[in-house]
């Protein structure tokens, strides 16, 4: 790699500094073939790739040795989801939506929920245990069925805490 390229390398993270890594890729007999200019926050992942979803700037060598930039996206953009959190199982046992059979589920999709409300019960043992809320929101999903049986650590809700 001849010393201009690299003086335009830095040239380029000095006039953009949202810019925070660079990768050089080297091609066969020593020679690069190309450099990859990652914006700041967008690590690479456990493959050695770039960040997922985040657009890079690409330098790559014109035949006259000069540079050329572009930006390239690793695929279209995603919408914004809203960051939910899950209300999950403390304990293994069997799952109750309601307080008893016939009555109305404590919450389901579209209540809003406080902190400490209490949404089910989990029965282990014998015993029933009220489960509380330990976020408040608005509960996006209930992911187990009434009556079915819940692992430790299971998902019950998603509740939107920005809602």
């Amino acid at each position: 790699m001849n010393l201009a390229i690299i003086a335009q390398l830095v040239q380029i993270l000095k006039d953009a500094p949202e810019l925070g890594a660079i990768e050089v890729r080297r091609g066969l007999f020593g020679r690069w073939s190309s450099i990859r200019v990652t914006k700041v926050g967008h690590g690479t992942n456990a493959a050695g790739g770039a960040g997922a979803g985040g657009p890079h700037v690409v330098v790559a060598q014109a035949p006259g040795g000069a540079l050329v930039a572009g930006t390239a996206t690793a695929g279209p953009a995603a919408p914004s989801k809203p960051q939910l959190v899950d209300i999950k199982s403390p304990m293994v046992g069997t799952f109750y939506s309601a307080p008893e059979p016939g009555a109305d589920p404590y919450v389901k999709a579209g209540s809003r929920v406080a902190t400490g409300q209490v949404v089910c019960i989990i029965e282990a043992m014998k015993i029933m245990n009220e489960i509380e809320a330990e976020v408040a929101g608005l509960v996006r999903e209930v992911c187990v069925e009434n009556a079915q049986p819940v692992e430790f650590g299971q998902p019950l809700f998603r509740v939107d805490p920005h809602a």
